[in-house]
């Protein structure tokens, strides 16, 4: 038989030596990046867990590491090999080697490099871009250009915003939606944590307070309030980031997204131009006043390239992202973990008292003093680290630093501990600008609450059986979307 000339036979001899070819080059690569890595211990897989390919199928072995790999491994690939650092080698799409490293010292050596050594796989933040250019996917020059204006705007006067905004929401929430109840219940943890993360960012991000109550009035030229959209953007930012745009009007809750996307790009940009050419009040140090301060030719040196407006609004989203979310799971977590323990939730509950003795109202200055708070924060964070780059996991479960790593003990915080391998807010150069303003929102949410409130974990029929053990399974288990989240946590 002949196919355009061919015979089938010679056919399949052109398509088997192309294939054989093919294995034979792949088999070069493969050989190669061992020979590079030394061979190193580690994984050997078909599909690279930095695919797409690779991350939609669960660990399966030989196959692919799968999602969420390096969060339910932990430290155990490293005690297994005995070993800081081990090897993930796969063949397909192309051979492709990565590092998982629980070092102190090599992440150190990394994260202090500047971009030539280690440069950032920017490819893989292209979606945070959805509002523009900003200063996580961003390298260089271009970093350093946005990193000098966005820095400025976390001030300790913005951190003591922070503060007292917290408070006053705290309070808000006291007195108007738990008033009178001696039983408060929580069907699911970031019920609360969220809109409470939500007010303060509204507060001291953009100096627009917001109330637990519903807003009732839409401005004229908008269709959602101001609130009603940074909520929406804020819970359906990965829809945002994955769906095409093409496809968000196909479902009522896409086209929902759509439009809060739409409308907090409208807020944002009247925003800027409302306040632009305007001097900011001397009490005014709201991030975006500050980021606006910044920007203005006054404040730029010469052959300095001020922000565009969408400049601007790319990294107020990216600042809103990483604030919301990461602060509100973290807390989730806290409350998850205090209830667990109620020896330490105790512990904490006595510090408070300690030094907010007759139910003092706690400021800005105290935060130093309620160390306790500050340290159950960061033990949360260590062992819930919000994003998992760098093998965070490995690392904060790693016993050569941390002493029991699976064991929540607060009081680790409370003396020395080693920085180098605490890595929740990056360190570096491409450290977190906002970390004191997640502490500072932590440590109030934390004072406020357990000077008034007990919290536990909501008794519920299905699981009446359970041991401690199986409840801790069940409440601190988690998974990793754009940050690593709750599965679900009903609190009492």
């Amino acid at each position: 038989m002949i196919v355009t000339g061919l015979s089938l036979q010679t056919l399949a001899i052109l398509v088997g030596s192309v294939a054989a070819l093919r294995a034979f080059q792949l088999f070069l690569d493969l050989h190669r990046l061992l020979a590079s890595i030394h061979h190193l211990p580690g994984y050997r897989t078909v599909l690279s867990s930095s695919t797409v390919l690779g991350n939609l199928f669960p660990p399966i072995p030989l196959l692919t590491l799968g999602h969420d790999h390096t969060w339910l491994s932990k430290h155990a690939p490293f005690a297994e090999r005995g070993l800081d650092v081990v090897s993930a080698v796969a063949c397909w799409p192309k051979a492709m080697g990565s590092l998982f490293i629980a070092d102190a010292d090599v992440i150190k050596d990394i994260v202090w490099s500047r971009g030539e050594r280690f440069p950032k796989p920017l490819g893989q933040y292209a979606l945070l871009m959805i509002f523009g250019k900003n200063i996580i996917a961003s390298e260089g020059n271009e970093w350093k250009r946005y990193r000098k204006i966005v820095a400025p705007a976390f001030s300790e006067k913005n951190n003591r915003l922070v503060w007292d905004a917290t408070i006053q929401i705290m309070l808000d929430l006291f007195d108007t939606m738990w008033a009178e109840q001696e039983e408060v219940v929580v069907n699911h943890s970031v019920d609360l944590t969220l809109p409470l993360s939500l007010f303060v960012i509204g507060a001291a991000s953009f100096g627009r307070p917001m109330s637990w109550k519903e807003d009732a009035v839409v401005p004229l030229g908008h269709q959602l309030t101001f609130k009603d959209a940074l909520r929406t953007v804020a819970q359906d930012v990965i829809l945002q980031c994955l769906v095409p745009r093409w496809a968000m009007g196909l479902t009522k809750r896409l086209r929902r997204a759509r439009l809060a996307f739409d409308e907090l790009h409208q807020y944002l940009t009247e925003l800027i131009h409302e306040r632009q050419g305007f001097q900011p009040e001397e009490d005014n140090h709201d991030i975006l006043s500050s980021l606006l301060s910044a920007n203005d030719d006054k404040t730029l040196s010469n052959g300095e390239v001020k922000l565009s407006d969408s400049e601007l609004i790319g990294n107020i989203f990216i600042l809103l992202v990483a604030g919301h979310e990461t602060t509100a799971h973290t807390l989730s977590f806290v409350f998850a973990l205090l209830a667990l323990h109620p020896d330490k939730q105790e512990e904490m509950y006595q510090h408070i008292k300690r030094v907010l003795p007759d139910g003092t109202m706690p400021t800005y200055d105290d935060i130093p003093s309620l160390a306790y708070s500050s340290a159950v924060f960061n033990e949360a964070l260590r062992m819930f680290p919000p994003t998992l780059n760098l093998d965070i996991a490995g690392l904060h479960y790693n016993p050569k630093y941390w002493e029991d790593p699976f064991t929540f003990k607060p009081e680790r915080f409370l003396g020395d501990w080693n920085r180098d391998a605490f890595l929740s807010f990056s360190s570096g150069y491409r450290g977190c600008v906002g970390r004191k303003f997640a502490e500072t929102e932590g440590a109030a949410v934390l004072t406020l609450l357990i000077s008034r409130y007990t919290i536990s974990i909501k008794d519920e029929p299905q699981f009446a059986g359970e041991t401690y053990e199986q409840r801790k399974a069940r409440v601190l288990d988690a998974q990793s979307l754009l940050t690593l989240a709750y599965v679900e946590l009903p609190l009492l």
